[in-house]
């Protein structure tokens, strides 16, 4: 049994309001087997501290999930800011990239990718991938060769990843035929997307196989309950973007006479194993829907803002019960400090108050939020029995210092992140990821990728 001893200048311990100060946290076998708060120096537990335990200053959080992730996106950084435009227009940039990846350049990339969020403190990854065929649709000898590169790259760079193997069949909510890069995207329909998603087992226990719908605009209408059907027999996590622009809802009306929310919930898609990512333009009915059936909601604020795509409304979806998750989507940003402290400053430029969600709720949405959304209902807490994800952020920075371990949360930045441990294993020490050359590899990648 491989044990180690942390002890944690402050730790966010479960159902606290703060953090706690001096925290001895034993692991074995990549969990958590004690959590000792110290009193004058001896553990409250009975604990003897050993010598030889690792010591972590800064304060301790669980590891975070970056719920929503289209890792080839992250070659798109900087370089779709000039001029004007909007999401529409952000597309024709994004498809271009799609069309040169290959499975070596795409294992390349998001290694880089997923070391990127290492570093950020990110211990698991949603991946929404879309992306299996070859250029011109053809799949490749192995079918899911583009699935296994991405498993393969969360192994390098250390982290855990949810696969959300995602069905996208048509290109508009009128079902017309995916056409050009798209057609790298598509399987024909939802059995044959089934049959290629229930062929691929990873073999190493840091992934797992999810499910997603791309789209109201990208699975017909008649097929939506086939994905949600394989999703519920197999118990696995479902994510759909939902509601992310306004000419999705138009369409929708005009062509099904309903909104998307509606038109899921028809059919069976909404429920407490499904996640909605983004959700920023419901109705009051489509909020209430979402919250009756328990359906969880992933936003991605750094994301939504650079594509000017509008302010979800968080608390009203909170409220009507939706858990919330985060997620770094495009990667314009690769933060999750941020895109927690976005969601509570979205709210105030929206109501013109302050104090809709508390450094608690942040936390809850970047850890166990994230990581329930996944499937990791094991993870995201400093708690006994919890995998052993450890992540120390810095309160000596010119960001933190002076700053009060429980206002870390709202000073801290990916930068302030010194120390990660996924399951167990140091991944980042003293800021620097132990296996890759970040930087370098993100360069080298985007540079086979973008075309310049």
């Amino acid at each position: 049994m491989t044990a180690t001893r942390w002890l944690a200048e402050y730790a966010w311990l479960p159902d606290h309001a703060e953090p706690t100060p001096d925290v001895l946290i034993e692991t074995a076998d990549g969990r958590i087997t004690t959590v000792a708060p110290l009193t004058g120096g001896r553990p409250t537990a009975g604990v003897e501290v050993l010598g030889d335990a690792v010591r972590l200053p800064g304060l301790t959080l669980p590891g975070l999930a970056n719920a929503h992730s289209h890792a080839f996106h992250r070659a798109l950084r900087g370089r779709t800011h000039a001029g004007r435009g909007d999401f529409w227009t952000w597309r024709d940039g994004m498809y271009a990239v799609a069309q040169r990846l290959d499975p070596d350049s795409y294992l390349a990339l998001a290694r880089a990718a997923y070391a990127e969020m290492a570093l950020a403190g990110v211990t698991c990854v949603g991946e929404f991938h879309y992306l299996h065929h070859g250029p011109n649709g053809t799949p490749y000898d192995d079918p899911n060769a583009m699935s296994a590169a991405l498993v393969e790259a969360a192994a390098q760079a250390g982290i855990r990843i949810t696969l959300l193997d995602t069905c996208y069949l048509t290109a508009t909510v009128d079902g017309a035929p995916l056409a050009g890069p798209q057609r790298r995207f598509g399987d024909g329909d939802a059995l044959r997307w089934a049959e290629r998603v229930g062929a691929f087992r990873p073999e190493n226990d840091h992934a797992r196989v999810g499910a997603a719908i791309h789209s109201v605009r990208a699975v017909p209408v008649e097929q939506l309950a086939t994905v949600a059907n394989l999703a519920d027999r197999a118990g696995v996590p479902l994510h759909v973007h939902l509601s992310e622009q306004p000419a999705e809802n138009d369409a929708c009306r005009a062509v099904h006479g309903c909104t998307p929310t509606r038109l899921l919930a028809d059919h069976g898609v909404l429920g407490r194993h499904t996640t909605a990512v983004h959700a920023t333009h419901p109705t009051s009915a489509d909020v209430a829907l979402l919250g009756e059936s328990g359906t969880g909601v992933c936003l991605c604020p750094t994301t939504e803002r650079d594509l000017a795509d509008g302010l979800g409304p968080a608390r009203r979806m909170v409220e009507a019960g939706s858990p919330l998750s985060l997620g770094s989507d495009s990667h314009a940003v690769v933060d999750l400090f941020e895109e927690a402290r976005a969601v509570e400053l979205d709210e105030r430029l929206r109501t013109r108050r302050r104090g809709h969600f508390t450094a608690v709720d942040l936390l809850t949405a970047a850890t166990t939020g994230g990581h329930a959304a996944l499937g990791w209902a094991d993870a995201g807490r400093l708690a006994v029995g919890d995998r052993a994800d450890l992540v120390t952020v810095r309160l000596d920075t010119a960001r933190t210092a002076g700053v009060p371990p429980v206002g870390a949360f709202f000073a801290a930045t990916a930068a302030d992140v010194s120390s990660v441990v996924v399951d167990g294993r140091q991944v980042v020490r003293d800021g620097v990821h132990l296996t890759v050359d970040v930087p370098t590899e993100l360069r080298d990648a985007i540079a086979a990728v973008s075309g310049a």
